[in-house]
């Protein structure tokens, strides 16, 4: 496969940096090719918030739920879907435009998971690490203040960036058959439960080797409970009516 391909594939998440720093010549050119994404209808609906005050990198750390690596790395982005800057862009050009529709939540979130991913690959092409932070959304309306977001912004997800001090292995993914179906949805359990052997086996050989684990497992906090129940209330408060 071509260097591309296997950059691709070789993604993990780094939690623990080296002091080195990020030449800022090389973040804002990150950042260039984050902007190089596909964005429905060229809204480039995103704003990027680069977090430098240590303060604010500790109190985004806690918000996240004590996520120490947040204010360890050289950088810390917070990742916006930005309705603010296109809706306020039609209405200077005498547009009566309609705010809070569900379409514009859907694009915005989109705009900008399509934005960091390029973000995220063209950091490792350089031989930087980076970690999602979705914790981001455990406080939300905290996070916004702490960055003074305005109506119709939200905060979706944090990214450390940074050079790695460790390089775990790479989490097995689901079977490409499970996810490519042909013509129409087919049903996967036995793909999924050999999956869980497979995650299950990982689990058990990485470092440490003491999680007695496998995929679907630990899918369980994400459906036996609700999850981050407050996001509906604090859409609906930020503008973002779903309407």
């Amino acid at each position: 496969m071509n260097p591309t391909i296997e950059l691709l594939k070789s993604h993990r998440s780094i939690r623990k940096f080296t002091e080195q720093k990020i030449p800022r010549e090389l973040l804002v050119e990150l950042i260039r090719a984050g902007q190089g994404a596909a964005t429905s209808s060229h809204v480039q609906a995103y704003s990027v918030i680069h977090v430098t005050k240590p303060e604010n990198r500790e109190k985004l750390a806690e918000l996240a739920g004590g996520q120490g690596y947040v204010a360890g790395a050289s950088d810390f982005l917070v990742f916006c879907a930005d309705m603010k800057r296109p809706t306020e862009a039609a209405e200077r050009t005498g547009a009566t435009v309609v705010r809070g529709m569900t379409e514009q939540l859907l694009v915005a979130s989109v705009d900008v998971a399509l934005m960091a991913q390029n973000v995220a690959i063209a950091a490792e092409s350089e031989g930087l690490g980076i970690c999602y932070i979705g914790g981001i959304r455990n406080n939300p309306a905290a996070v916004s203040d702490l960055l003074r977001l305005p109506q119709h912004v939200y905060p979706v997800f944090g990214m450390c960036l940074g050079y790695p001090a460790h390089q775990p292995d790479i989490k097995p993914r689901l079977p490409v058959e499970a996810i490519l179906k042909e013509d129409y949805y087919r049903d996967d359990r036995e793909l999924v439960e050999a999956y869980d052997e497979t995650m299950h086996a990982y689990y058990q050989a990485r470092k440490g080797g003491n999680k007695d684990s496998n995929w679907s497992r630990n899918l369980t906090p994400l459906f036996d409970s609700k999850l981050r129940a407050h996001m509906r209330d604090f859409l609906i408060e930020r503008g973002f009516e779903m309407k």
